[in-house]
């Protein structure tokens, strides 16, 4: 059950904390309802007040996640005038988040993609949310002619999304660090420019 209203009670938000902080220690699975409450100095009966279960805690977490990240992505991509910039930021920013909330990326890109009730999530329609922003900026370029007109805008969304995952994939799960200018660089080099000499 998603949180509904404007505040967002001290209750609700000292379980989110409890919660993250957990999933720095230990695995999503090994955490216990009654270990987010007692980090959380709250009832377990609270949990079930604001969460339907541990899952939907997670997925509104990751919920939280993404709209800090979407507001973000949207007050730097208005900033650009042309769809090539436009895109060239989304790569940055997303590998930058990627870096900067390894816990969370973790669970992104290795959790809950098995989890089929993720699909139905309030989280998932926010990642839709950023899939249907870059295919705007993409449909944009086509339109004015700064991309070519037979590009399909789905599959150079998935080449972008597909080569942001797998350039910090490893980095995230052996906790290396990332080099968010000169990866996003290079992505966007090798999309927008090609290699063909």
């Amino acid at each position: 059950m998603k949180h509904k209203g404007k505040t967002n009670p001290p209750g609700r938000i000292k379980i989110i904390k409890s919660f993250s902080s957990l999933m720095k220690e230990k695995d999503f699975h090994s955490i216990t309802t009654a270990e987010i409450a007692g980090n959380a100095e709250v009832t377990e009966g609270l949990i079930y007040k604001y969460f339907k279960d541990k899952k939907d805690l997670l997925y509104q977490v990751l919920n939280d996640h993404f709209s800090e990240f979407l507001t973000k992505i949207e007050n730097r991509v208005a900033r650009e005038k042309s769809c090539v910039a436009q895109l060239e930021v989304i790569i940055f920013v997303s590998l930058e988040s990627y870096a900067a909330n390894r816990v969370f990326s973790k669970i992104l890109l290795l959790e809950v993609r098995n989890s089929l009730g993720y699909f139905d999530s309030c989280a998932y329609g926010m990642v839709r949310k950023y899939a249907g922003i870059i295919i705007g900026i993409i449909e944009d370029g086509i339109k004015k002619q700064e991309l070519k007109p037979e590009t399909d805008p789905y599959l150079l969304r998935k080449v972008i999304l597909g080569a942001i995952e797998h350039a910090c994939l490893g980095e995230i799960i052996f906790a290396r660090e990332l080099e968010i200018d000169q990866v996003s660089k290079g992505i966007a080099n090798i999309v927008f420019n090609g290699v063909k000499a």
